[in-house]
């Protein structure tokens, strides 16, 4: 089993900004115990700041992995290109957001990406992103 995650713009700063809403923990040492907790799985993590690199990746991966968990940041509400890159592909994408965002500013509570991902987790801080692959996991047994 193949799973890309994905992070948008700002992510690289997790552990330094805003730690009362993100924490204060880097996803590089978080993603290092994914893989220590998921040994089975080949997970796989890039991060860009730039919209069109997201589009890409989600297109590199898009068809041959098991599973996209994306988190695209400010785009989520915005991107229409990544939208389209996301119906584009056959490999489901599992929006993710560290904090709830509907506990936010109301231009948080709008996402251009969630209908057409195949679920969204959110409010969980780092740990949205081991419930989505848990997710991807369950969905890849019941086909």
């Amino acid at each position: 089993m193949k799973i890309q995650i994905i992070n948008g713009p700002n992510l690289n700063l997790l552990g330094m900004r805003e730690p009362d809403i993100y924490g204060d923990q880097s996803f590089s040492s978080y993603f290092k115990r994914l893989q220590e907790a998921f040994p089975e799985i080949g997970l796989h993590y890039y991060q860009s700041n730039v919209e069109g690199e997201i589009i890409n990746k989600i297109h590199e991966t898009g068809f041959d992995y098991d599973g996209i968990i994306l988190n695209a940041g400010g785009y989520t509400h915005t991107s229409v290109a990544i939208r389209d890159a996301i119906k584009a592909v056959r490999t489901p994408v599992i929006e993710v957001h560290i904090s709830n965002v509907y506990d936010r500013e109301e231009f948080r509570h709008q996402s251009m990406i969630s209908a057409v991902c195949a679920g969204v987790i959110g409010g969980f801080g780092l740990n949205s992103y081991r419930l989505a692959i848990e997710a991807i996991k369950i969905a890849n047994k019941t086909t």
